[in-house]
């Protein structure tokens, strides 16, 4: 799922090594594998990372990089690692430890996020370091790329494609799959979930912390599920926030997805033809057809970019669907359009398309250089993480079988956004099959209580997802209802954001089903600018 949004256009104590090496053996296992000999981890579990200044002109004075080294397969330890790029701002209170953060993608860098927007996190150095980390594939952490013209390596958003005799287009993504395996080396075949949540609990020890405490957005949510299923007596505080899906297949999600983001395009609509500079004018129904129109000459008639590419209706549904994620953003997203609708200016769209993520491309500090890190990554590796989490590989013949149905589902969910999000189902074709773990394994945790937060008009994760989750995992689970907008509560909601700081510096858990109103109230607009 989407990354927590940016406001922005475009965008412990280690106990002694003999009790810990027999603690680590079966961490994060199957039980029938567990009872097996396991791979020594002991000697990265024993590292301490050493914080330096981050790297880079824009970084804060005040922010510290690190790296720690995990094993490229937590099978074979020994035929390889990689280094996982850490940030964090050291905590200004009495410190209980550290909080990480993952602000979701997949595939949104950590680092280069928490330097360039922090403030909305500084309460928490109430009580935490703030941590933040590349997941692996990630950013500075061995970045994933499907080589140059990565960014379009899916070869599915080009209006042009036929989805009726799909075949060309599936002959292409198997050459696109063979360029990402290509281009991304090694780490791409132990990308995903599963291993990103292992390299948290080396993350937990090196930091010093009996138990993770963790925040996590949008797609951060999965990675903290799966650590709860992997690591259950090893969570702290934890706090979900914009929960993602834990069983839905790639086909329900992108259904939901459509759905809910046509919800969000006809809110905006709506706010857009009250205003006499909205460029579809004020008529309201009419203002909905016209996008579609648009789209679809757009997808006929690409128009060219200051880049010396092409922009298509399919790259404007994307950007808008970015602007989408926040109300904060709709100014701009009306500004953008006028542009393109009265003088075929793409400039002003184009600062929301950042391939999917909803993060902007910027540098960041760790093990990889910021100029070493591929244009592509952030499509790369929402793409790679996505297809190593999902078991499913319908064959060819399957899916131009299923397609018709789901091109009519795919429509009467979204005329806008439909064709988009059917055409990102087909990117795990060609790829090897991936984990079924989070489908069968993460459920019935037995750790400590964990807020999950629902947003009701979340474009990006269902409210029901988070109501479908919380049983999936249990009593350990608590539930916030929050009743307003957007993708994600946090940053929006000034209730959203005090119940999860009660919980993670105090432990304060609200009662389960408890809600927040839509009261309008964005948390970055209450005062809190000075943190």
């Amino acid at each position: 799922m989407q990354a927590k949004p940016s406001t922005r256009p475009a965008v412990r104590r280690c106990a002694g090594i003999g009790f810990l090496t027999l603690a680590l053996l079966g961490a994060g296992l199957p039980a029938a594998v567990a009872d097996r000999p396991q791979p020594d981890l002991s000697r990265f579990y024993r590292q301490k990372p050493t914080w330096t200044a981050c790297k880079g002109p824009d970084m804060p004075k005040d922010l510290q990089c690190a790296k720690v080294t995990v094993p490229l397969d937590y099978a074979r330890p020994r035929a390889g690692t990689l280094d996982i790029a850490l940030a964090r701002y050291r905590a200004t209170g009495t410190s209980q430890g550290s909080v990480l953060l993952n602000f979701g993608g997949p595939g949104g860098p950590g680092v280069s996020e928490l330097a360039s927007d922090s403030r909305e996190f500084m309460d928490l150095t109430n009580g935490y370091d703030v941590v933040t980390f590349d997941p692996r594939g990630v950013g500075g952490s061995s970045p994933v790329s499907c080589g140059e013209g990565g960014d379009d390596a899916s070869g599915t958003t080009d209006g042009t494609v036929d989805l009726a005799h799909p075949q060309a287009l599936l002959r292409q993504l198997e050459r696109a799959a063979g360029e990402c395996a290509r281009y991304s080396g090694p780490v791409l075949a132990h990308i995903g979930t599963v291993n990103a949540s292992r390299d948290l609990d080396v993350i937990r020890q090196a930091l010093g912390d009996k138990r993770l405490n963790y925040l996590g957005f949008s797609y951060g949510t999965r990675l903290g599920a799966v650590y709860a299923a992997q690591f259950p007596h090893r969570v702290g505080r934890f706090a979900l926030d914009g929960v993602d899906t834990l069983t839905e297949p790639l086909s329900e999600q992108g259904v939901a997805g459509a759905e809910g983001q046509q919800t969000a395009l006809d809110d905006f609509l709506d706010w857009c033809t009250a205003d006499v500079a909205c460029p579809f004018g004020q008529d309201r129904r009419a203002a909905g057809d016209q996008v579609v129109r648009l789209v679809n000459s757009l997808d006929e008639h690409p128009v060219p970019t200051d880049f010396g590419t092409k922009f298509s209706g399919q790259d404007l549904v994307g950007a808008i669907g970015q602007a989408l994620y926040s109300k904060q953003l709709w100014p701009s997203l009306e500004r953008a359009l006028a542009s393109l609708v009265q003088d075929d200016d793409t400039r002003g769209v184009l600062n929301f398309a950042t391939g999917g993520t909803g993060l902007p491309v910027r540098s960041g500090g760790g093990p990889v250089d910021p100029q070493d890190v591929p244009a592509d990554n952030l499509a790369a590796a929402l793409m790679a993480i996505n297809c190593a989490d999902d078991p499913d590989r319908p064959d060819a013949a399957r899916i131009t079988e299923d397609l018709r149905d789901l091109q009519d589902r795919y429509q009467q969910a979204s005329p806008v956004f439909g064709r988009y999000r059917l055409t990102q189902l087909l990117m795990c074709y060609g790829r090897p099959r991936g984990t079924d773990f989070i489908r069968d394994r993460v459920k019935n945790v037995d750790s400590a209580k964990m807020l999950l937060v629902g947003t009701r008009g979340d474009p990006a994760t269902p409210y029901r997802w988070t109501v479908e989750t919380a049983a999936r995992l249990g009593p350990s689970a608590v539930v916030l209802d929050n009743k307003g907008d957007g993708h994600t509560g946090y940053t929006s909601s000034v209730c959203v954001h005090q119940k999860i700081d009660d919980f993670l510096l105090y432990g304060t858990l609200p009662p389960s089903g408890s809600s927040c109103p839509a009261d309008g109230k964005d948390w970055s607009a209450s005062g809190n600018t000075d943190n």
